[in-house]
């Protein structure tokens, strides 16, 4: 029997990480997918916010079967099933003094209409399970497997805060980790049966991984830059790095350099052809100033590593900012 399973976010900005951990586990477990927007408290909804989550979702390569389908434009049908049930149900009120449907009416009706088998979410949807589950059968149907994972602590223990740091995708993407980083880490986790702190370092140390399997090509659109930039974007821990380090070479600063003897030595090995790291080594062998080759050619004291600027250089300006 297909395992069909649904995720349903409530529309309120970006995915934060449990969610994200939710819907990569709903879709690893299901054959097939519906994207739920469970959009029933007003009070929650943000304007934006299933567009944001729909493009987080994309953005982390989770595809779905169906959907988004909206609760709010299905009341009709919530009002419809539940109306013999009575405005509450084991003292639980199912429809508000407008008539519009509550969170636990709408979310059972939905998910025996497009016939959900596991329903997979955190723990703090646990306490809903018995109720959910008397909801199904007194509407005569077979309650599906409920599947709760661990949530995702910050440092104090608790849950973490939307507002910490990577608490949501948006922030991670903002940061410049990767797609494939962070599905990666989520991923990792699985569905975990219980809580989880958020590790950055982990995240981080994926980042990297992710960056250094890119061919240059696909490294170079990430960042928006020309692919001749590639070499000085591989020892960037993420995306955001890897721009200021491109900016090194597309956008250098003037700096004050006096070093006349090492940038006439390098001169005369660029000219002479040698490879980048060959050209480091010779500058070594002879005590050269490495410091004062990178403020000639980037402007700045730090960067990428020398060598790799020194290949992303054409040679007419490399050797023109030598000059200057």
């Amino acid at each position: 029997m297909p395992v069909r399973v649904r995720f349903a976010p409530s529309p309120t900005g970006s995915l934060h990480l449990g969610n994200a951990l939710s819907a990569v586990a709903n879709r690893r477990l299901g054959d097939w997918m519906l994207l739920r927007i469970d959009d029933t408290d007003p009070a929650r909804n943000v304007a934006g916010g299933e567009d944001a989550i729909v493009r987080d979702l994309e953005w982390l390569g989770i595809v779905w079967d169906e959907g988004p389908v909206r609760q709010s434009e299905r009341a009709e049908r919530h009002r419809e099933v539940g109306a013999p049930l009575g405005d509450r149900f084991d003292g639980v009120t199912l429809f508000r003094e407008d008539g519009s449907p509550t969170y636990h009416l709408a979310s059972v009706v939905d998910d025996v209409d497009f016939g959900i088998t596991h329903v997979v979410r955190g723990n703090d949807h646990r306490p809903n399970e018995a109720l959910h589950t008397r909801l199904f059968e007194a509407l005569g149907a077979t309650p599906p497997e409920f599947v709760h994972h661990g949530l995702i602590l910050g440092p104090d223990g608790r849950k973490l805060a939307k507002r910490a740091q990577g608490a949501t995708v948006g922030s991670l993407r903002d940061e410049g980790i990767p797609a494939e980083a962070v599905r990666a880490y989520l991923e990792e986790l699985g569905i975990p049966r219980h809580d989880v702190h958020l590790d950055l370092p982990r995240l981080r140390r994926l980042s990297i991984e992710t960056i250094g399997a890119l061919s240059d090509e696909d490294l170079a659109a990430r960042v928006g830059v020309p692919v001749s930039v590639a070499p000085v974007l591989r020892g960037a821990r993420d995306l955001v790095e890897a721009r200021a380090y491109a900016e090194l070479v597309l956008e250098p600063t003037t700096a004050e350099v006096d070093a006349p003897e090492t940038l006439a030595r390098l001169r005369e090995l660029v000219e002479a052809g040698l490879e980048p790291k060959e050209v480091i080594r010779e500058l070594k062998a002879v005590g050269g100033d490495l410091k004062a080759v990178r403020l000639a050619l980037t402007g700045r004291e730090r960067g990428p590593e020398l060598a790799a600027v020194i290949a992303a250089l054409p040679r007419d300006e490399l050797l023109s900012r030598l000059e200057r």
